[in-house]
C-alpha cells in the first residue's frame, strides 16, 4: 500500500549507462510495495556542479506516493543506489546514481542523515528545471512562492538542457533497460 505523503526525488548519473542507470533506479524503486511513482519528469543533460572534471550528468525528477516516513524513505533509496553500484568517494564527484529527498509533504527536517527540503535544491537549475516540470505550483515549505516562482527567478539556468522527453505511461521508460 503506497500511501498518501507526497515525496519528490531528484534522480541522477553521470557513470556508464547513465540512461539505463536512471531507469533501473526508476524500476527498482517502483517495486517496493510501500512507494508508487505518479510521475517522471523528463531527462535533462545537465554540466557538473563543484567539481567540474567529470562527465555531464543526466537528471530527472520524481513524484512518489508513499507510506514510509522520510527516515524509512531514505533507508530504501540508499538501497537502490547500493544495487546500483553507487560508491561514495569524491564529495560532488562521479556516481553511478544520487536519489535524493528534495520534498516530502510539507515537512521540515534536519537530522545528521537527511535534510528536507533539500538544503541546496533551491540554488540548483539541475534540481529544479525538472522538478518544476512535475509540480509548477506545488510550494516550497515556509514559503509563499511556487516551485515555478523560485525557478523564474533563479539566476543560473545555464548548463541544464532537455535530453529525452519521457512519457511515465511508456513501457519503454518502466522498463529494465
Amino acid at each position: 500500500m503506497a500511501g498518501n505523503n507526497i515525496a519528490y526525488l531528484s534522480v541522477g548519473s553521470n557513470m556508464g549507462d547513465r540512461e539505463g542507470l536512471l531507469k533501473q533506479a526508476i524500476f527498482l524503486v517502483e517495486e517496493f510495495a510501500d512507494i508508487s511513482i505518479e510521475s517522471v519528469s523528463s531527462i535533462y543533460e545537465t554540466d557538473p556542479v563543484g567539481v567540474k572534471d567529470q562527465p555531464l550528468f543526466l537528471n530527472l525528477a520524481l513524484k512518489l506516493k508513499t507510506s514510509l516516513s522520510p527516515q524509512a524513505l531514505l533507508s530504501k533509496l540508499q538501497d537502490v543506489e547500493l544495487k546500483l553500484d553507487r560508491k561514495r568517494v569524491q564529495k560532488w564527484g562521479p556516481r553511478t546514481i544520487d536519489l535524493d529527498i528534495l520534498l516530502y509533504n510539507s515537512v521540515s527536517i534536519q537530522t545528521e542523515e537527511l535534510t528536507i527540503p533539500h538544503p541546496r535544491m533551491l540554488e540548483r537549475a539541475f534540481v529544479l528545471i525538472p522538478l518544476c516540470e512535475i509540480a509548477p505550483d506545488d510550494i516550497y515549505p515556509d514559503e509563499v512562492i511556487s516551485l515555478h516562482q523560485v525557478l523564474c527567478e533563479q539566476r543560473d539556468k545555464e548548463g541544464v538542457r532537455i535530453w529525452k522527453k519521457t512519457d511515465w505511461e511508456d513501457a519503454s521508460v518502466r522498463s529494465e533497460s
